[in-house]
């Protein structure tokens, strides 16, 4: 297929013409050879690879002058109970940093690691006080085995579980967590502003089987120190340390329930894979059954950070978030003709979806409690 002129950087390209993409139509995707390569080739030819370095510096242009206005109110209401009014827009933009610094740890960004590396360094460790080199590592297993219940970590048996086999041997609070955790769930996500900061200083800090580079680590704990320094510095120069405490609560719940919200509808209840299921499974089956797109406009979007894409994002990690929704037509029409499900649902849905499952797993517990 003839490839059409370069568009600049900045601009929006095209939408991918209505056309067939190559491959067999098979039930099993996997006649002929590969059946994600078809796929990535038209993905190519339409330049949705390509990144997007002015779309993401406006949007952080735009983040750092509304975090910039909130410093400033906070300094002209001083301490006064107005001022955790700016707690809740905090949290907003504390979240639209946390997709960037997501963005940037998949190489959407920018190409050049370096450079990434220091847009993911000043989002996450400096703004957030969440250490980049922890996120990554998690983040990137989790990519790689998606729902796997032995090698995914967002799916390891901790505060919830996720798989039937998970209940066995839970006992005292955890039980009752596991029994009750699909009304829990919303709660519990606005403690996950302050846990990333609690593993992230784990992470970094921790002496034991450390394998961070100490210059890596230097790095890291002085910006997460910075911004332990920096953020209560604000808040205890602008307002009394009780009401400093209730902005600070305010913020990081709402932040964590923000996260939360973004993140939940991706993977759970989605198909899961363990020792043998899921064994032979190449990347576009791997990707695609796992996970769940959020049908919705650009209120959706932005306020989802792209991750309602799960599935286009998962095939295609380093693919700049505004593509995302341009390459959708081209994976939906693939993954029919592979025989694939694609599985898109309403917002409210997916939580539904998501809740359902927590709420199953946890049937076992419950029965004769």
């Amino acid at each position: 297929m003839p490839r059409a002129a370069a568009a600049p950087p900045d601009a929006h390209p095209a939408p991918p013409a209505a056309q067939p993409v190559p491959g067999p139509a098979t039930g099993t995707g996997r006649a002929g050879g590969s059946d994600f390569a078809p796929l990535l080739r038209v993905v190519r030819e339409q330049g949705l690879l390509e990144r997007r370095a002015a779309w993401y510096a406006r949007g952080i242009a735009v983040n750092l002058v509304l975090l910039a206005a909130i410093v400033t109110g906070l300094v002209l209401l001083g301490s006064s109970w107005w001022a955790l009014l700016l707690a809740p827009p905090l949290a907003v933009v504390s979240a639209r940093m946390a997709f960037i610094g997501h963005d940037a740890g998949h190489g959407q960004i920018t190409a050049d690691r370096g450079r990434g590396r220091a847009i993911q360094l000043v989002h996450a460790n400096l703004l957030l006080g969440m250490s980049q080199e922890w996120w990554n590592d998690k983040h990137n297993r989790h990519h790689a085995n998606p729902n796997h219940l032995d090698k995914d970590p967002d799916v390891k048996a901790d505060i919830l579980v996720f798989s039937a086999d998970q209940t066995a041997g839970r006992t005292g609070l955890r039980r009752w967590l596991t029994r009750h955790q699909a009304w829990l769930f919303f709660p519990l996500t606005t403690l996950e502003g302050i846990a990333l900061k609690v593993y992230g200083f784990q992470a970094v800090f921790s002496r034991a089987d450390n394998a961070m580079p100490l210059r890596r680590r230097a790095v890291e704990g002085l910006l997460l120190l910075a911004h332990v320094a920096g953020y209560a510095a604000l808040l205890l120069a602008t307002m009394s340390a009780g009401r400093a405490l209730v902005f600070a609560l305010i913020h990081q719940m709402l932040l964590g329930l923000h996260l939360g919200m973004a993140f939940a509808p991706n993977h759970k209840g989605m198909e899961m894979a363990d020792g043998e299921n899921g064994a032979g499974w190449g990347h576009l089956r791997k990707q695609v059954l796992t996970s769940r797109n959020v049908r919705g406009g650009l209120l959706t979007d932005w306020v989802l950070g792209g991750l309602n894409y799960q599935i286009e994002h998962h095939l295609f990690p380093s693919m700049p978030r505004p593509h995302l929704r341009l390459a959708q037509p081209l994976v939906r029409r693939h993954c029919l003709a592979q025989g694939l499900p694609y599985t898109e649902t309403g917002l409210i849905e997916s939580y539904r979806q998501a809740l359902g499952h927590l709420h199953e797993v946890g049937e076992p517990l419950r029965v004769g409690a």
